[in-house]
């Protein structure tokens, strides 16, 4: 992990491997954005046009390295771009500051040291840019070759220092804390849903969650397949059946006391997903590790919450499962009993995610929780309706649904307001059970939704978070955004906690 720190040093005499610039995208060129005043005096004032002479624009994310003159200590100057310049006496918001960061950090493994002179106008900037430092200079190695000999290992970022930044000031300490806390875990949750299938499996998934929660005085309950048929937990064991390794239902849970609010987050974790005996395709299913991303985002969530001793209770559910075809996997047409009661005709063994939450979301709602919010790469029809980027948001009250939109663009998460129309529940209809696991295929994101909603206990206010755009980029590395998993939803389900804290919310 990237090291962190506050500086007032010059960006002209510290010691680096390269001062980071910003550069807006200005009416007539580039413009060099606050923060580099010391750089572009080094350059006579004609950073800018040399930026311009070798192609650079200040589009967002583009990266323009260069030569330092003389009398700098670092050898290199990375110029990121931050897009558009402000308008007349407006600033860069946080997620523009957060992206440049994270490109530029990219652009900088195997670096050892690197002075981020980017615009801070206060604590929260400050935060942002650390924040996208960690996320940027995230990679996933442990796999390759190179990453166990160290030969011609390009490691990332070792040490990030904001120029600009307040050392003593306790509200920039603070935003240096929150982002190292949250940057860690989000980045552990990366590195989950990287994890092949073959080395994560739900006992191993619960075995990590059950280490996380010894380091940072968490409470923490596995049960096991035993424990999981005593219980009666249908859908968990249903999904699992078919595959070798058992499932699991983990709760793990951060408590500042008595009193509190308390949030309940669950998590859907398919270790992997093949379909079951509705086998998915060639084409489908070679990236399926990614299916336990939800689960991912609820565990970095609660272990946050806890590091950073936020003042509300919030309880993890992780629903743990492998979803493989055998000779003893849940077939199309089984009825599963549900830990609810409710009886569910399995139609399509690949809509399996909603079976192992809705076990989760039942159990969690014996705790009267103040709200449930459940995180899941849950449909294809959502990806297909906003895209990769962005995930869709479901709930049973507006406010609260208004609420989480509002909570996620602030982190820097795009997000949509998606609705639960009712006409679309008569679809889920089952002459033989309470409801079917499929319904309507226009309109399958909203349909799972709705599924979702029959399993929150009443008076509970719920939302769906489904994240199965976002939670895994197969293009090319964006912003602080790596190939692969994204930790997506993490950072929404912090900072609904935070506000929650704050008394933002209900």
């Amino acid at each position: 992990m990237t090291a962190l720190t506050l500086s007032t040093a010059a960006a002209t005499g510290l010691r680096a491997d390269a001062v980071v610039v910003g550069v807006a995208k200005g009416a007539q060129g580039p413009v060099v954005a606050p923060g580099a005043e010391a750089v572009d005096k080094a350059f006579d004032g004609n950073l800018a046009s040399v930026l311009e002479t070798l192609g650079a624009s200040g589009a967002e994310g583009e990266v323009t390295k260069l030569p330092a003159p003389s009398g700098f200590k670092a050898p290199v100057v990375l110029a990121v771009g931050l897009g558009g310049e402000p308008e007349k006496d407006e600033i860069f918001d946080a997620d523009t500051l957060r992206r440049a960061a994270g490109a530029a950090a990219r652009a900088l493994a195997g670096a050892k040291k690197a002075a981020f002179a980017l615009p801070i106008a206060d604590a929260e900037d400050a935060g942002a840019i650390a924040e996208g430092v960690l996320l940027g200079a995230y990679s996933f190695d442990a796999y390759k070759e190179v990453a166990s000999s160290g030969k011609n290992a390009k490691g990332p970022l070792a040490e990030a220092a904001l120029l600009g930044g307040k050392p003593r000031d306790k509200a920039y300490k603070a935003e240096i804390e929150r982002a190292l806390a949250l940057g860690e875990e989000l980045n552990r949750a990366r590195d989950l849903i990287n994890t092949p299938p073959n080395d994560l499996n739900p006992e191993s998934f619960a075995a990590v969650a059950t280490a996380a929660a010894k380091e940072h005085g968490l409470k923490v309950q596995v049960l096991d397949v035993k424990a999981l048929e005593k219980g009666g937990y249908g859908g968990i064991l249903g999904v699992g059946a078919g595959s070798a390794a058992g499932p699991r239902l983990v709760k793990i849970a951060y408590s500042a006391g008595r009193g509190k609010k308390h949030l309940a987050f669950v998590g859907k974790g398919i270790t992997y997903d093949s379909g079951g005996i509705s086998l998915k395709p060639a084409g489908h299913n070679e990236t399926m590790k990614c299916d336990m991303a939800g689960a991912a985002a609820v565990f970095a969530a609660v272990v946050t919450a806890a590091r950073l001793k936020l003042d509300v209770n919030v309880t993890g559910w992780l629903a743990l499962a492998e979803n493989m075809p055998s000779g003893s996997a849940t077939r199309p047409g089984d009825v599963l009993r549900m830990y609810s009661g409710k009886t569910v005709e399995v139609l399509n063994t690949d809509a399996e995610g909603r079976l192992v939450l809705a076990d989760a979301i039942a159990k969690a709602s014996e705790e009267k929780p103040d709200a449930i919010v459940d995180v899941a790469t849950l449909t294809g029809a959502m990806v297909l309706a906003l895209g990769s980027r962005t995930f869709g948001i479901m709930a049973n009250d507006d406010a609260f649904r208004a609420s989480i939109h509002e909570v996620a663009e602030e982190s820097g998460e795009p997000s949509w307001p998606m609705p639960l129309p009712t006409h679309l529940r008569k679809g889920m209809d089952s002459p033989t059970a309470d409801i079917a696991n499929m319904g309507e295929r226009m309109g399958g994101g909203l349909v799972a939704g709705l599924f979702l909603q029959e399993f929150v206990g009443e008076g509970i206010t719920w939302a769906h978070l489904d994240i199965a755009g976002p939670a895994f980029n197969e293009g090319a590395p964006f912003g602080y955004t790596p190939k692969g998993g994204t930790g997506s939803a993490v950072r929404t389900l912090v900072r609904l906690a935070e506000r929650t804290a704050a008394g933002d919310l209900g």
